[in-house]
């Protein structure tokens, strides 16, 4: 799930998815068998003594897994839903009395994490059994990054839930224990006002959960970095001067040794297309915001697929405004350095998406579509098919789409 930041700032960081029929004489009104399929069961019938086959039922599901996101409740609260697999039918899971600030479902069992009222809290996929995990307190008016819980993330064993609290945090569900790895770096100004030099909260794991992204706040601004529970080492990147490998926009290899990242805006980042080397920290920028000949290259939410190719959002464009903010990106699929056999896959633009989620076989990606132009977060979440299929309309709203299990 990537949601679309226009200004980053300490407040915007911490606010911080066979045929079934017997064989028979086809009618005018039904369909003909495939000829392989006939083949196959009249020597079936043949063979003595063997047990009929019967080809499993086609599966009616629209979705590869259950669709978990932010939509308002009755109160005009931003709470958790769920969407089941059918792309149909959809569950409250929380419902709180205060809006829901971030969240994460298990890979394991849909359990979602959550947090609302600056408390961390746990609920089972059906909505039952809420517990309060970390109660983070009342927060300073003048200062809230001093003590906000925020930014729940699971491991992929569903064991470990890493969250930001006065620093990167990792609680044990097993254990309900909890520890602080690395602490916020504070300086104070005056009794009013305390200046965070460097605020650490996580981001999201690798697929193998032996690293974890996590994002840098600073007084304005973000970065990211790598970090290794197992060794509690902090890699910092490197190289790719202006990249914006931060707060959303970034995707992890299925192998977990890089990371894409991209950016489609101008203005505090440049906009262009990177990769980054897990083990080194090492940024590689394959498409520059600036390529020097007059135009500018936008990139946005790089996937890499099972099939070893790299899609991703792109255009580019003349040099037209020094802020740029809501590119006509278009679907695109290239190798994996952004440039090799680029080809565009549908003729679409985006210039009203918000946010959007990969199918993890990269056969469509939900995108959120903003109701109007000033619109920055959540919007209308439908399926756009790469092969070119009509989009699939899920839900009126939907924000920070994540897959459950």
């Amino acid at each position: 799930m990537k949601i679309r930041f226009r200004a980053l700032s300490v407040g915007l960081i911490l606010a911080l998815t066979a045929l079934a029929c017997a064989f028979q004489t086809p009618s005018p009104s039904q369909p003909t068998a495939n000829v392989e399929t006939v083949v196959a069961a009249t020597l079936q019938a043949l063979t003595p003594g063997a047990a009929p086959v019967t080809p499993p039922p086609a599966s009616s599901d629209v979705l590869p897994r259950t669709l978990y996101y932010l939509a308002n409740d009755n109160a005009g609260l931003l709470q958790v839903f769920r969407m089941e697999k059918d792309g149909k039918t959809v569950r409250q899971v929380t419902f709180e009395t205060s809006e829901v600030r971030g969240f994460d479902p298990s890979p394991v069992d849909g359990s979602v994490a959550y947090v609302s009222n600056n408390q961390l809290l746990l609920i089972n996929a059906d909505g039952s059994n809420r517990r309060v995990l970390v109660d983070g307190g009342p927060q300073d008016v003048n200062n809230p990054f001093l003590n906000a819980v925020s930014s729940p993330v699971f491991s992929p064993n569903g064991k470990t839930l890493a969250y930001g609290f006065k620093g990167l945090n990792f609680y044990a569900l097993d254990t309900g224990v909890s520890n602080l790895v690395i602490e916020n770096l504070i300086e104070n100004i005056d009794e009013n006002f305390q200046f965070p030099r460097e605020l650490y909260s996580p981001d999201r794991y690798s697929p193998d959960g032996s690293k974890l992204l996590v994002t840098l706040g600073y007084y304005e601004g973000a970065s990211s970095a790598i970090y290794y529970p197992a060794g509690n080492a902090l890699v910092r990147l490197s190289g790719g001067e202006g990249a914006a490998i931060c707060c959303g926009e970034v995707e992890w290899t299925a192998d977990g040794a890089a990371l894409f990242s991209g950016s489609p805006t101008m203005g505090m980042f440049t906009s262009g297309l990177w990769r980054v080397d897990a083990a080194s920290g090492a940024v590689t920028t394959l498409l520059p915001g600036d390529p020097g000949n007059g135009t500018y290259n936008y990139a946005d939410d790089p996937y890499l697929g099972p099939d070893g190719q790299l899609y991703f959002f792109f255009a580019n464009m003349p040099v037209t405004d020094e802020f740029i903010s809501r590119t006509p990106l278009q679907l695109v699929r290239s190798a994996p350095d952004g440039v090799t056999g680029r080809t565009v896959l549908r003729p679409d633009t985006f210039e009203l998406m918000n946010e959007n989620l990969w199918a993890p076989d990269a056969s469509f990606v939900i995108v959120a579509y903003a109701p109007i132009q000033d619109v920055y977060q959540g919007g209308r979440a439908e399926i756009v098919y790469l092969d070119g299929r009509p989009n699939v309309v899920l839900t009126a709203f939907a924000l920070n789409m994540k897959w459950g299990p």
